[in-house]
């Protein structure tokens, strides 16, 4: 396995659990994590910033297909209860679909909390909130139960809507990438928004987006 080094700055995020701000979700459990950590396949350590290559020769390595004002590809893939769902099916209705790298990693936690802690302004607002990642439905059904997630969680096994979507990957395409889209109710996608570091602006984003509508 590859050993990447990342900036100090970059490391609180995806290492050091945080807990949700909610009063009502204090009491639900957050991972912990060691100082040196595997996250998605990546080894992390906090030694020196010297073998991070310059930004200027950065690439990433998908180039995003699916844009504001676009109609993304339709999918069908099993849930944490293992029954197929479509993207087809939430037609008529906003739809929240997010892409996070994996299951029980700190920042995936920690956006998924925020989803759930934020849900009934989800609702208010009419939208759907689906996440999406590469884990297969037993790991997805485990990560609802265990942090009390009340939304969809769908299987990508082997990522294939994840390339057809176009999602970029982040440190240098060995992570899968964190983006979320939302989409109207005609099925136009009218935010992409991708921040691997901040997950919770996810959520500020999207419901920006949602109250607008």
């Amino acid at each position: 396995m590859a050993s990447l080094t990342l900036p100090n700055h970059y490391l609180p995020t995806l290492l050091r659990p945080h807990s949700a701000t909610n009063p009502s979700s204090q009491n639900l459990p957050l991972p912990s994590t060691p100082p040196n950590s595997h996250f998605f396949g990546l080894k992390l350590s906090h030694s020196a910033v010297s073998s991070i290559p310059s930004s200027s020769s950065l690439k990433p390595s998908i180039f995003a297909k699916v844009s504001k004002g676009s109609k993304p590809p339709n999918f069908t893939l099993k849930d944490q209860n293992g029954k197929n769902v479509s993207l087809a099916n939430f037609k008529g209705k906003p739809i929240v679909v997010y892409f996070y790298p994996a299951d029980e990693t700190p920042g995936c936690t920690k956006q998924a909390c925020a989803f759930r802690d934020s849900y009934e302004k989800f609702k208010k607002a009419g939208a759907v909130v689906v996440g999406i990642s590469g884990d297969d439905p037993s790991s997805h059904k485990a990560f609802a139960s265990k942090y009390k997630l009340p939304f969809t969680l769908l299987s990508d096994e082997g990522n294939k809507v994840r390339k057809e979507w176009g999602v970029p990957g982040d440190f240098f395409g060995s992570l899968p990438g964190r983006e979320t889209y939302v989409i109207d109710k005609n099925g136009v996608v009218q935010l992409v928004y991708n921040n691997q570091f901040q997950p919770e602006k996810h959520i500020d984003e999207t419901l920006k987006i949602l109250q607008s509508l």
